[in-house]
């Protein structure tokens, strides 16, 4: 990464690590924690009906260590989201977000996420209900558009719904969802990135906080965007090379204090091993890791000894130390 210290210059903004089905679990948000000490993290997506009528107390589970936690909640029923947004503020969380840009099959039978662009105003009541149940600032997550209804006349149209019911903070995801034929993960890459239509919210809505998302992957492109909106979001990017979000957080906020990296090791395989004595297998926690040395002498086989050995039901915290030692033998 080069010139991070030029991002200086933009330690006000915001530096979020975006929610990520089957990834941003407690694991993953306690290292990215360690790795990034200033960042915003954001729970995997759950259903408002899940904390409602499930298990309330383990859907919300997370450490005071994760702080700022953002609960990100899926639905479409305004009682409903309330009461998940209250559960979440007696829980601890710092800000409630509104998933409505996954364009899943499963969040669209269930009539939410993306497609709920295409019904701003139950959107908007959604807001309302939500910020009149809680202290906490509710955010919503979202796309340009949807299909053939992507304009920026209808993108402005919705956050002006939204924003008036009390979202102060849109994250916006710079691509259309394409919700009939492409899968999620075509819907990440191949409908093309338009930030230009999130810089224009940005200039439409300058009371709003607007945090941009998607194709975040180099220092260059961070600092363009920081130069007009109020913060980024990184996924899987900061996912895949931890480092970067490591880099970044240091570029943003100059002057904090920061752990070197063997103490951040240390601190997680502390973590590592209190998680296994209470029975969490170490593959959950070691699967976060894969990308913790890539580009570096040795990454190919400590993730392969990682993947082969940290399934094992015995496998304890020497795995991911043996796994480490690979870098290290190659890099001498």
């Amino acid at each position: 990464m080069k010139d991070i210290g030029n991002l200086q210059e933009f330690s006000d903004k915001l530096l979020c690590v975006a929610p990520m089905m089957a990834w941003t679990d407690r694991h993953c948000r306690t290292f990215h924690r360690l790795i990034a000490p200033h960042a915003w993290l954001y729970t995997e997506m759950i259903i408002a009906d899940a904390i409602c009528f499930g298990r309330t107390s383990r859907l919300l589970e997370h450490g005071d260590h994760e702080q700022p936690v953002v609960l990100q909640l899926g639905g479409n029923d305004p009682l409903i989201l309330s009461q998940a947004a209250l559960a979440a503020e007696t829980n601890g969380f710092d800000a409630i977000n509104l998933n409505v840009g996954c364009p899943s099959d499963r969040v669209r039978q269930g009539a939410f996420g993306a497609c709920l662009m295409l019904q701003p105003k139950l959107v908007a009541e959604c807001i309302k209900h939500m910020c009149d149940a809680v202290s906490i600032p509710v955010t919503v997550k979202c796309r340009l558009g949807v299909d053939n209804h992507a304009s920026y006349g209808k993108l402005a149209d919705f956050v002006g719904y939204v924003s008036e019911a009390g979202a102060r903070l849109i994250v916006v995801h710079a691509r259309k969802a394409i919700l009939t034929g492409l899968t999620p993960a075509q819907n990440r890459d191949i409908p093309p990135l338009d930030y230009s239509q999130v810089r224009q919210l940005k200039s439409d809505f300058t009371s709003l906080s607007i945090v941009l998302n998607g194709g975040l992957n180099d220092t260059a492109t961070v600092k363009e965007v920081l130069s007009w909106a109020d913060g980024v979001m990184i996924g899987r990017a900061a996912y895949r090379n931890p480092v970067f979000l490591r880099e970044l957080d240091a570029g943003l906020y100059p002057g904090k204090h920061r752990d070197n990296f063997q103490s951040l090791l240390n601190q997680y395989m502390a973590y590592m091993e209190r998680e296994l004595h209470q029975g969490t297998r170490l593959h959950e926690m070691t699967r976060h890791l894969f990308g913790l040395f890539s580009g570096l002498p040795g990454a190919r086989q400590y993730r392969r000894y990682l993947s082969e050995h940290a399934r094992l039901r015995d496998a304890g915290v020497e795995t991911f130390v043996r796994a480490c030692s690979e870098v290290e033998r190659r890099a001498a």
